[in-house]
């Protein structure tokens, strides 16, 4: 019964990404960002999934599970961070992409500044966005494939084409509508999942007040909001600590399948109302996560052997009868999904729109683009070496540091060249980089020396000739400039 309620619902996931191709108009602009037509609600949940799905559904949870409620520190210094970035970014970025046709974050990175155009960079920005946002999509098949195999005895390949399929059918049919309105109802279902194992986890151990008094009887320090086990001791510890996951959440700006979200909604009036239902999702999200992660540890055995990843699917064993136990795994599995498409979609823009010599405007050439990348990202899931997958660790400090410090930037209108925007792109990168190498993490998250070393890079060029824009950056109208580099006669609605 457990796996026919898995299929049934997976099923409906999949039926509802496919139902949105019948709003689809053929055209780039629809493929890539929804004909910006995107209600706010949608597209906050949306984003949230795309965020965090993953991590809360399996490692949060997980972190939990082990460390307590000092795992809370995480989300409130990622939401924290986040938040700030929001306030000066996202609005801005919508305004941009619609003012200069844009469909790629490559794209928005190369032309935000009116009049200029910087081809070296987005062709960079492109290639970057294409290997890690490929390799963190090959993951995620990976890795939605795990309780799969423990619950199901399937094969890990089993679970990684199963999503490549899902993926590829409602991405090619419906774009990112698709991903949209596939997540909004992944989010639902998952955040109702875990408010009925947490109310029903609670009973099962007595109780409220038999609650807090079991998880108080696990450690000493369990219900401690006080990080521990920090490679610094003392304050400085846990300052930084929690300053390296405010700076998580600065980075969000910099992952571009999730900022593609908020550059689909139907009006940039709406931003404000956007962010209001994003971070209400996001908050409500994160305490149902950590309660479920708290109840687990109460009802399941701290054993050697115990994967703590597993402990939501292990839980709804336990708790729920076998119809909803499927609508679980089935959430999980969909959790996984909604990164992998939206990972997809940036990459195939990216090949398309920024990383082709010779550039076309056609649609299915951008839907040939995302099936050949998602049977790059399936192949690399079934057989890429364990070295590959060790580049996910790196894949969002990579972007954020990347990315990140370039739009925050622009959004505070300084002007940047395309030399300073390369340099800030490379140096950020490359210290996020030597900074894990080097096993600095403990002291404090690596993307946060890569984006400050990025903002550095610019307030030293900033004072240079090297950020001084030069002539064959310059164009007179960059929007008609690339509608003939994209080959567009008129017959198709144009966008970069």
């Amino acid at each position: 019964m457990i796996v026919y309620s898995f299929l049934f619902f997976l099923l409906l996931f999949t039926l509802i990404g496919v139902s949105s191709s019948f709003k689809s108009k053929k055209n780039n602009s629809d493929y890539l960002l929804a004909g910006h037509n995107t209600p706010p609600w949608m597209a906050a949940l949306s984003a949230v999934a795309t965020n965090n799905s993953g991590y809360m559904f399996i490692g949060l949870i997980g972190y939990t599970y082990t460390s307590g409620i000092q795992s809370s520190w995480i989300m409130i210094g990622w939401i924290v961070g986040d938040y700030i970035m929001s306030m000066f970014v996202h609005k801005k970025l919508r305004e941009v992409t619609e003012a200069e046709d844009l469909l790629s974050f490559g794209g928005v990175l190369s032309r935000w500044q009116r009049g200029t155009s910087f081809r070296k960079l987005r062709f960079i920005a492109g290639l970057i966005t294409f290997i890690f946002l490929g390799v963190y999509a090959a993951a995620q098949f990976k890795a939605g494939s795990k309780a799969l195999h423990v619950l199901f005895g399937w094969d890990y390949s089993t679970g990684a084409i199963i999503g490549a399929i899902i993926v590829f059918a409602y991405c090619l049919s419906g774009g990112i509508r698709a991903s949209i309105w596939t997540d909004a109802a992944q989010s639902f279902v998952m955040i109702v999942a875990m408010g009925m194992l947490f109310v029903v986890g609670v009973n099962e151990v007595g109780g409220y007040g038999q609650y807090v008094d079991k998880l108080n009887a696990v450690s000493p320090g369990y219900l401690s909001f006080m990080p521990t086990g920090l490679e610094v001791g003392g304050a400085s510890g846990v300052f930084l600590f929690i300053l390296g996951w405010v700076f998580a959440g600065f980075g969000v700006i910099g992952q571009p399948h999730i900022m593609i979200r908020f550059m689909t909604i139907d009006d940039t009036k709406h931003m404000n109302k956007t962010r209001m239902y994003y971070y209400a999702w996001f908050i409500a999200f994160t305490v149902m996560t950590i309660g479920a992660g708290l109840t687990a540890r109460l009802l399941l055995p701290n054993s050697a052997n115990f994967d703590a990843e597993l402990a939501l699917p292990m839980m709804s064993q336990m708790l729920l009868p076998e119809i909803l136990i499927g609508v679980v795994l089935a959430g999980i599995f969909a959790a996984t999904m909604s990164t992998a498409d939206s990972q997809v979609l940036s990459c195939s823009a990216a090949f398309t729109r920024d990383l082709m010599p010779k550039k076309s405007d056609n649609v299915y050439l951008t839907k040939l683009a995302t099936a050949l990348t998602t049977i790059i990202a399936l192949v690399v899931a079934l057989y890429g070496s364990k070295n590959v997958f060790e580049l996910v660790l790196l894949s969002w400090s990579i972007l954020a540091a990347c990315f990140g410090p370039l739009l925050f930037i622009y959004a505070m209108k300084k002007q940047v060249s395309e030399f300073t925007g390369i340099a800030m792109m490379v140096i950020g990168g490359a210290t996020t980089v030597i900074w894990m190498v080097q096993g600095l993490g403990g002291i404090i998250y690596e993307v946060a020396p890569g984006i400050v070393m990025g903002l550095i890079t610019y307030l030293v060029l900033s004072q240079t000739k090297f950020n001084d824009i030069i002539s064959s950056n310059k164009v007179k109208d960059a929007r008609t400039q690339e509608a003939a580099e994209f080959g567009n006669d008129g017959s198709q609605e144009f966008s970069s």
